[in-house]
C-alpha cells in the first residue's frame, strides 16, 4: 500500500502515529512468527522430499517423528502461504477389464467375510495401463489387503494372461503364503482363464471376483491404482511423459518397491507405511 499512498495518509486512515508505525517496522519478528518460519522450512523440506505428493495430514504425521506436534490446520495454513499443495486426486477409470468371455466366474468371497486381521489372508489384484512413447504398457499388481503392501507386479506390452501370471508368481515366490489365501480380482479374462485358475489351485489360493461392473468390490486395489496414477504417472506426465516402456517400468519399480511400500504413509494404516505396518507383528 505504501507504493500507492503516502505513509502520512495511511497512518491517519488507520489511526496510528508515524513513530508507532516506524517502531512496528523495526520490531523483531514475534516468537510465533519465528516458530512459523522454522516450521515452514521443515514443511518445505518434506514437501520436496516427497515430490509434492504429501498434503497437510501426511506432512503432520511425518513432522511428528521429528519433534513437537503441530496441528494439521497450522501446517495447511503455512502451505497456503508458501503456495504449496499436495497432489490432488483425479478420477481414475480402469480400461483394461474384458469380462466378455465364457470362463467360470468365482463368487465374491471378499464381500462375505470380515476384513483381514493379518497378512496372507486376502490378496487383491488388478491391471492398469500407462501411455508411453512406444505405445501402452500394461501393469499387473497384487496387494496384501491387510497391509496394502505391493507383493507382486509385472509389466508387459500386452494384456495376455502371462502378465497377471508373472505378478502372481512373484507374490508366491516372495511371500510363500499358507494355503487358503483368498485372491480377489475383477472378472477380466486374464483372471478367469484356465491358466490363472490352475496356478491359484496349485498354490492353494481361493479365487474371488467382484460383481459385474462394480469396481467398489475391489476398492483397495482401485485406490492403489488411482494413487499410483496420481503420484507417479502424473509427475512423469508433467515432465513430458514416458518415452519408453522400460522407463515406465523402472519408474513403477522405484515408486512401488522403494517409496510406496517403505516410506509412503497410508491413512488406512494409521499413517504408517506398509512395511512399517507389517513390522508390528515382529
Amino acid at each position: 500500500m505504501k507504493t500507492e499512498h503516502p505513509v502520512t495518509q495511511l497512518c491517519a486512515a488507520f489511526d496510528v502515529t508515524r513513530s508507532g508505525y516506524h517502531a512496528w517496522q523495526k520490531a523483531p519478528p514475534s516468537a510465533r512468527a519465528r516458530a512459523d518460519a522454522a516450521l515452514l522450512e521443515q514443511v518445505r523440506q518434506l514437501h520436496t522430499h516427497h515430490r509434492g505428493r504429501y498434503g497437510a495430514p501426511r506432512l503432520q504425521r511425518a513432522l511428528r517423528q521429528r519433534g513437537p506436534r503441530h496441528g494439521t490446520k497450522r501446517i495447511a495454513r503455512l502451505l497456503r502461504q508458501a503456495g504449496l499443495r499436495g497432489r490432488t486426486p483425479r478420477r481414475f477409470v480402469p480400461r483394461t477389464t474384458d469380462s466378455r468371455h465364457d470362463h467360470p466366474i468365482a463368487p465374491n468371497h471378499l464381500a462375505q467375510r470380515p476384513a483381514p486381521t493379518g497378512p496372507h489372508q486376502v490378496w487383491v489384484s488388478d491391471l492398469t495401463d500407462v501411455r508411453t512413447g512406444e505405445g501402452w504398457l500394461y501393469l499387473a499388481v497384487i496387494l496384501d489387503l491387510w497391509s496394502r503392501r505391493v507383493i507382486g507386479w509385472s509389466a508387459s506390452a500386452t494384456l495376455a494372461t502371462t502378465t497377471v501370471l508373472a505378478a502372481l508368481r512373484m507374490a508366491l515366490t516372495h511371500r510363500q503364503p499358507p494355503r487358503g489365501v483368498r485372491h480377489h480380482s475383477d472378472r477380466g479374462v486374464q483372471y478367469a482363464s484356465a491358466e490363472h485358475r490352475a496356478v491359484l489351485a496349485a498354490a492353494g489360493l481361493e479365487p474371488s471376483m467382484s460383481r459385474a461392473a462394480n469396481p467398489y468390490d475391489n476398492a483397495a486395489m482401485e485406490s492403489f491404482m488411482a494413487t499410483y496414477k496420481r503420484e507417479c504417472v502424473g509427475l512423469a506426465e508433467e515432465a513430458g511423459g514416458y518415452a519408453t516402456r522400460a522407463q515406465t517400468q523402472l519408474d513403477f519399480f522405484n515408486y512401488a518397491e522403494t517409496y510406496y511400500n517403505r516410506e509412503r504413509r497410508h491413512s488406512a494404516l494409521g499413517y504408517k507405511s506398509p512395511v512399517d505396518f507389517e513390522r508390528q507383528l515382529n
